[in-house]
């Protein structure tokens, strides 16, 4: 007998993560589908960024947001499925049908859209044998900043997640050098400045063109760079390669000919502020969904969701409530309180 869920969510960033939790909330029997083998969506290239924009809360870290964040979703226990990509939708009679490119079929009476930006993957350095340092010393995102302490860095890239990493690690690198292959950097004029500010050499025109291992071909010790206009190139040692080059975006969801949902620039999904998008029963939230008087910040994510959510449950039952009770007198939480109070208690004698 086939398991059919109330609503399946696919992305598993913060709007679908939020969604997951509200859904929860809502008694929706919930499914949550992440193509990557980790939650947390684009937050997660910048794991030691400080996010201040969250209503209410102090600075907190890309990474410790996303750990709240998941943990929170997981509140009602939602099935969750990682590192599943859904190909293709469907309609059977009255369920959707999704077809996961590992050859799975899952069933479920609607779904919200939370795919943000599509798969996230850096742009490579295109140099032969570059991939065998991706392990060691050559980066596409800063994970911990304590791993470039004391280091000599060489940044590739001239935007502003270049330029802020190259603020950022200045303040406890030994040197910190950008190089990009244009004229001018494309990062705020305001980056700039305060990366000069820093010390951080810049060299425009300027590209890296070979890696140099170490004697036991396990990490670079030496990087070749050339400049365009004059032809000249340097060979210099360094400890840590950091490319940001930018990423690219892959959404190939599709849907059978019969579900039709109008897109804005060909790619985002237009609906209303209330998650709806033209197709009954499914849903959208977060960065994917477009319409007028949208938020494009942290905040609107989670009013996205919760709308969604709320849209899923008056769709599948069209008597129920249009919003849910407010957490502080809400039912569904009065077991997780007490047991929250009791520790509290406990743990203050």
């Amino acid at each position: 007998m086939q398991n059919v869920y109330d609503v399946t969510i696919i992305g598993g960033g913060p709007a679908g993560l939020y969604s997951a939790f509200y859904s929860g909330l809502r008694g929706l029997k919930t499914m949550l589908i992440e193509s990557q083998d980790s939650l947390g969506g684009k937050v997660l290239l910048y794991p030691e960024k400080l996010i201040w924009d969250i209503g209410g809360h102090p600075p907190i870290s890309g990474e410790q947001f996303v750990k709240q964040l998941i943990t929170q979703a997981k509140t009602f226990d939602p099935t969750i499925l990682m590192g599943t990509k859904v190909d293709f939708i469907e309609r059977e009679n009255e369920l959707f049908v999704l077809h996961t490119a590992q050859g799975d079929i899952h069933y479920s009476k609607t779904i919200i859209l939370a795919v943000g930006g599509g798969i996230i993957n850096p742009q490579k350095l295109t140099l032969e044998g570059a991939e065998k340092y991706e392990m060691t010393n050559l980066h596409y995102t800063v994970q911990s900043f304590k791993r470039f302490s004391g280091k000599d860095i060489i940044i590739s890239g001239g935007g502003n997640a270049a330029l802020d990493w190259a603020v950022e690690l200045s303040a406890i690198a030994k040197s910190v050098t950008v190089v990009y292959r244009n004229e001018n950097l494309s990062a705020h004029e305001a980056t700039i400045k305060e990366a000069v500010d820093a010390g951080v050499t810049i060299k425009c025109h300027t590209s890296i063109t070979k890696l140099i291992a170490n004697a036991d071909q396990t990490a670079i010790q030496f990087v070749t760079c050339e400049n365009a206009i004059t032809k000249d190139s340097y060979t210099r040692p360094i400890d840590e390669v950091i490319v940001s080059h930018g990423y690219n975006s892959e959404a190939s969801l599709e849907f059978e000919p019969s579900i039709t949902i109008s897109k804005k620039d060909n790619y985002y999904f237009e609906g209303k502020a209330t998650g709806e998008t033209a197709q009954p029963g499914i849903f959208a939230a977060g960065d994917i969904l477009s319409f007028e008087g949208k938020i494009n910040l942290l905040l609107g994510t989670f009013q996205d969701a919760a709308n969604a959510v709320n849209s899923v449950k008056t769709y599948l039952e069209p008597t129920a409530s249009r919003s849910a009770m407010v957490s502080s007198h809400n039912e569904a939480f009065k077991e997780k309180n007490r047991a929250i109070h009791e520790k509290e208690l406990h743990s203050s004698i």
